[in-house]
């Protein structure tokens, strides 16, 4: 059984289009029988795609920080407590064959890129990041990465892990390439 982690927000009260997005790939999660792995608290995004996921069928492992305990997400199948950030992203990656990122601020930046980093690390690893761009927000971040990707700092290849969709259709459309591949 496939694990996805997802990197979001934690914010409420968030744009429909996130919502909207959060949603569907929460919606895609649960009707393939998936796992989801994510920060486990019950606000923002995180909750949106939880709740979508388990409607639809799909189980949910919540990795959850000393500091956050109290926001526990009650939908949550599995928890593990660890004790900061750091150890959160540690595990989520530990625990996950695909990571999706949808809209976030500067914690979802840095699990996208401290995945990324580990990914490159671990040379011949097979796994995909699929960054869900919805109104551009991520363009900034995506720039640099070809930046420094053209400037010798990086490969392209590495670059390449990132896998960046500007809507929910071309989301669920490379998810479901993704994870066709992830089966063979």
């Amino acid at each position: 059984m496939m694990r996805i982690a997802v990197y979001c927000s934690s914010r409420d009260h968030l744009a429909p289009q996130y919502e909207n997005a959060a949603t569907a790939l929460g919606q895609w999660i649960g009707s393939h029988g998936y796992t989801m792995v994510y920060g486990g608290v019950k606000s923002g995004l995180m909750h949106t795609v939880a709740q979508a996921a388990h409607e639809s069928g799909g189980k949910l492992l919540g990795v959850v920080p000393a500091r956050f305990v109290e926001r526990t997400d009650p939908l949550v199948d599995r928890v593990i407590n660890c004790h900061d950030l750091g150890d959160r992203k540690t595990i989520m990656m530990d625990n996950a064959d695909l990571f999706v990122v949808l809209p976030g601020g500067l914690g979802t930046i840095d699990e996208w890129i401290s995945t990324l980093s580990q990914l490159i690390v671990n040379d011949g690893d097979r796994r995909s990041i699929v960054v869900v761009n919805i109104d551009g927000i991520y363009d900034h971040q995506l720039a640099q990465l070809e930046a420094t990707a053209h400037s010798v700092f990086a490969r392209g290849k590495h670059i390449d892990m990132s896998i960046a969709v500007d809507n929910i259709e071309e989301m669920n459309v490379q998810l479901e390439k993704v994870s066709n591949d992830y089966e063979k």
